[in-house]
């Protein structure tokens, strides 16, 4: 391991403690006691605050600091934040205030002028074709919030109809230009998936009942479950294999058996609209096996579409 990258993972290991002998730094790193002392003096001049305490089982004591001590970062590394930006710069709706263009233009301008005009040619070489926010979500930070508060939203829903619920945030995910999150229904016990942007208001309620994230992970995890009950199964062709790895759902996974591969998995009966739209979506690269209902439901959706063409 090079200096600059022990070092770094040094303060790391660091970060958390109160207290360290040098023979810490030993073992963990495998390092001599002498690199170990020249370590410890590196890392005061990076910022590390520290004391000796002196005697037989003296060793380093740490004091609490209020700001963040540096870490350096490599090439690679650098390069890699700055990947990571750029593909991030396409969720352009977040949660958080700060946009990934202005963290970027603040990273950039903290590197030398020669290895700015050397991550803009990388970057400049490189693209990301992904899809990009669809509609506006003005309530992510809000959400978020709530999360991490374990705080109880009052909010209005228009999905499909304009209706009003006291919901409780389990997490937000992105998916295909679209932020959603799994939430419980207050009043109905009930678990569901709610997209972000048919928030159309919402409001943190000052009701106190609330449940930890753990009671929340289980309670979902239980939900899931006893949701998806149905049974099914599909054959893919191996461009069907590739277009399940690029979008495919939970309640679902890929496998082998004689030389084919196969979606299998459940599903719940609510779920079917949304199944046999997904299943269209392989074309001619998927085989609907069972269950028989949700074939029928498949062909039905075909015949439709065929139908428009007449």
């Amino acid at each position: 391991m090079k200096k600059a990258e022990r070092l770094n993972q040094e303060l790391i290991f660091l970060s958390s403690k109160k207290y360290f002998n040098i023979i810490d730094l030993m073992k963990e790193f495998n390092i001599s006691k002498r690199t170990a002392l020249r370590d410890i003096q590196d890392l005061e001049s990076m910022g590390l605050s520290l004391y000796v305490e002196n005697g037989r089982y003296g060793g380093y004591q740490l004091l609490k600091q209020n700001l963040l001590t540096p870490i350096y970062f490599d090439s690679a590394e650098i390069i890699s934040i700055f990947f990571a930006l750029k593909a991030l710069k396409l969720v352009s709706s977040t949660p958080f205030e700060k946009s990934y263009s202005q963290i970027y233009q603040k990273l950039l301008a903290t590197l030398p002028k020669e290895q700015q005009q050397y991550v803009l040619k990388l970057l400049n070489s490189v693209d990301y074709h992904n899809t990009p926010p669809i509609s506006n979500t003005p309530y992510l930070s809000l959400i978020l919030e709530s999360i991490l508060d374990l705080k109880i939203l009052d909010m209005t829903y228009n999905q499909y109809e304009i209706v009003t619920k006291q919901v409780q945030i389990y997490d937000l995910f992105y998916r295909s230009g679209v932020w959603f999150c799994n939430a419980f229904d207050i009043n109905s016990k009930t678990w569901a998936i709610y997209r972000c942007d048919c928030i159309e208001k919402c409001r943190v309620t000052p009701c106190e009942i609330t449940f930890s994230h753990n009671q929340l992970k289980v309670s979902l995890k239980e939900h899931e479950k006893n949701f998806r009950t149905i049974e099914f199964q599909c054959k893919l062709t191996t461009f069907g294999k590739e277009l399940f790895l690029k979008n495919n759902y939970p309640g679902m996974e890929l496998i082998e058996k004689s030389n084919n591969f196969y979606i299998v998995g459940f599903f719940n009966e609510a779920e079917l609209h949304y199944m046999t739209h997904y299943l269209i979506s392989f074309g001619k690269n998927i085989i609907v096996e069972s269950p028989e209902f949700l074939k029928f439901a498949y062909l039905s959706e075909l015949k439709k579409i065929l139908q428009t063409y007449k």
